[in-house]
């Protein structure tokens, strides 16, 4: 089994990279699903989000206001912190179970962990390779802007809430550059599934020496 950590930035690409390694055969382990189902209404994390942050971030209907609690976190470090101490638990819990199952089911799996913050979870040093997808602060704030409507004093503290381009790239073994188009990332990233081949083969027939 090979286990890989893939990170990026908002708005970096990662999505692309993580979607092409699905589809080249990976099980992907999606922590931002993960976050999600951490929070449906009749969750303790909802429960506990909402003793912290106040009602003020349900919907009508009960489930998480996202938006509400976004201009929260987003423009306090610590509220940020407190929303990840609730949350980041119980992700690793139901990751740590669908790997086990991946496993199970696969001892050869290539398994990722799609992470937007493997970095500032400090979780590096857990996996076999870390693969970063690198596109520059100001550019992301652009496609931010310019992609989901964001406005750009909003896309500017979505960045800064996570760690810089130098924090990221120094836990990195690979790096993917996501500043270009879909295309010329999903080909980095073949080549990639290439060199995990490679790797795995090469793994095989020293075992069988």
């Amino acid at each position: 089994m090979q286990r890989i950590g893939l990170t990026g930035g908002i708005a970096s690409g990662k999505s692309t990279a993580s979607e092409r390694l699905a589809e080249l055969g990976a099980v992907v382990i999606d922590h931002d699903e993960l976050a999600r189902a951490a929070v449906e209404p009749g969750t303790i994390g909802l429960d506990e989000i909402v003793d912290a942050f106040g009602p003020g971030v349900l919907a009508p209907d009960g489930s998480l206001d996202r938006s509400a609690l976004a201009s929260i976190v987003f423009a306090d470090a610590d509220a940020l912190s407190r929303l990840n101490a609730i949350v980041h638990p119980e992700i690793s819990r139901m990751a740590a179970e669908r790997e086990a199952a991946a496993s199970a089911a696969d001892p050869g799996a290539v398994i990722v962990h799609d992470i937007p913050l493997l970095v500032e979870t400090g979780q590096a040093e857990t996996f076999h390779l870390v693969v970063v997808v690198h596109t520059p602060a100001d550019q992301r704030i652009e496609r931010l802007a310019r992609l989901r409507g964001a406005s750009l004093e909003d896309a500017r503290r979505r960045v800064a809430a996570q760690a810089s381009d130098d924090e990221r790239l120094a836990d990195a073994d690979v790096v993917l550059d996501g500043s270009g188009s879909a295309e010329a990332l999903r080909a980095q990233v073949d080549r990639l599934w290439t060199r995990l081949a490679d790797e795995r083969s090469a793994e095989a027939a020293a075992d069988r020496r």
